[in-house]
């Protein structure tokens, strides 16, 4: 947006901006908050301070400054913007995502060589996992986690007994091997420093970043269902979640929204393992010691894969879900297509190692049941996508299908953030920074999208 834009909304922006901030404490950091919203709306390729505060005409120490070292509540802030995206959007579902933020150096907080699906790679980046609110004219970021990978985190560093202090890093850790010209398998030649010497490396980048000593590695399902409590704290609950395969295959998350009572559709594996909807086990005979065995199901697990190939392709159905979004460079007076495919919904009971001894499996020995809905184009030999859903047993396939690709809005939220906004633009080093720049980046969507709703033909809010 440019300046004459931004000067056509201010009132709006300044009104905004104080119901956001109203809990700032100083006059100074509410000021310093609008600044901020109005550089990263401003046009400009760079949202880092220095181009930033060449555009507002301040000295990028102010806007540095309010980001590192000013004394505010980002959590409160973020509360704030939470409830005001949930009153505009009035979502359909609630999305959790993550995403990465290539980095050149090693100082930025929880940067590290680790796989990101947003680069398609392993690089050096960090990860941010994500809650949007979503339908399929809006959506906004609710709340954020920076993840803390294990080579940020001294609890995750080999002992002498080769085990470590963090119950969630790695459990097995093979030593990695190459092999020689004969083929014959050879150890790894990488050395590692000695534990006593990674631990201090550790504690002097977590020292650097300022990270807090309570933030250690855990997945990144886990973090999403603490920001799922975080905001249940503040009074808000998902009507329904979604998530990628990346989460929906993880039977601890699945059974995380179970326990919070939150009905999901989340996509998953072709792997995932599971008994027919039909199944039933049966007793096995007490052998006269110990417990008493609980029903098992005669029959083991199956793979959805092989669930969907029995069921059979003939049983596959065109669905349209929405309406394709016009390009630029759709013809004037084109119709845009229908988004439709085929698909397969049959109930199924999940099984797994977690599920089993989960509590949610009953004394008789009874999975809970779900639905598997899959994508089976016509000119495939199997499926292509996979979803598994708690929603009840009567719910239309057309509903199923509409909810499993409600994601989509969440692409336009992230190439909004890192194109228009300045994301990933951030080259402090600082967690706190961090957390109080995609803060801000999310405030400064909304406030776009909140212009976008009230005139969707307005210029320069795109």
């Amino acid at each position: 947006m440019d300046e004459r834009g931004l000067t056509r909304v201010r009132t709006r922006l300044e009104d905004f901006a104080a119901g956001l901030f109203a809990g700032l404490p100083r006059s100074d950091q509410r000021a310093a908050g609008l600044r901020y919203l109005r550089g990263l709306m401003l046009d400009g390729r760079r949202k880092s301070m220095q181009p930033m505060a060449q555009r507002l005409g301040v000295d990028h120490q102010q806007l540095q400054q309010f980001l590192t070292s000013s004394t505010w509540d980002v959590s409160d802030v973020r509360r704030r913007l939470a409830k005001t995206a949930i009153d505009l959007v009035c979502p359909q579902v609630w999305v959790v995502d993550d995403t990465g933020f290539p980095k050149d150096g090693k100082a930025s907080a929880c940067v590290a060589r680790q796989y990101s699906g947003t680069l398609g790679k392993v690089a050096n980046c960090q990860i941010a996992v994500s809650v949007h609110a979503a339908t399929d004219t809006a959506s906004a970021v609710l709340d954020w986690r920076l993840f803390v990978p294990e080579s940020w985190d001294e609890t995750c560093v080999l002992d002498t007994d080769g085990k470590v202090a963090n119950p969630h890093a790695r459990r097995l850790r093979q030593q990695p091997v190459t092999r020689d010209q004969a083929g014959a398998k050879k150890p790894h030649t990488r050395l590692r420093p000695p534990p006593a010497e990674q631990i201090d490396q550790i504690l002097r980048r977590r020292s650097a970043s300022k990270l807090p000593d309570e933030q250690r590695y855990r997945p990144k399902w886990m973090l999403a269902l603490e920001m799922l409590d975080e905001l249940a704290g503040w009074g808000l609950r998902p009507p329904l979640l979604t998530a990628d395969a990346g989460y929906g295959q993880v039977a601890e998350f699945r059974q995380g929204l179970t326990e919070r009572g939150i009905s999901y559709i989340v996509a998953t594996t072709s792997s995932t393992t599971a008994q027919p909807g039909d199944a039933q086990p049966v007793e096995v005979p007490y052998a006269g010691v110990g417990m008493h065995p609980k029903p098992r199901y005669p029959q083991p697990a199956r793979s959805l894969k092989d669930l969907a190939l029995a069921h059979g392709a003939h049983h596959a159905r065109q669905v349209r879900w929405r309406d394709r979004i016009a390009t630029a460079d759709r013809a004037p007076g084109q119709p845009t297509r229908d988004l439709a495919g085929h698909f397969i919904a049959l109930r199924v009971r999940p099984a797994g190692r977690a599920i089993q001894r989960g509590p949610h499996r009953g004394e008789d020995g009874v999975l809970p049941e779900c639905w598997l809905l899959v994508q089976w184009p016509p000119d495939q030999d199997e499926p292509t996508d996979y979803w598994l859903s708690d929603l009840p047993a009567d719910t239309p396939l057309a509903e199923l299908v509409r909810l499993a690709k409600s994601r989509w809005r969440i692409e336009h939220d992230y190439r909004e953030l890192k194109t228009a906004l300045g994301l990933d633009h951030f080259e402090g080093r600082s967690w706190i920074g961090w957390h109080r720049h995609v803060t801000l980046t999310a405030a400064a969507q909304l406030f776009l999208t909140q212009l976008r709703l009230a005139d969707p033909k307005a210029t320069g809010q795109t």
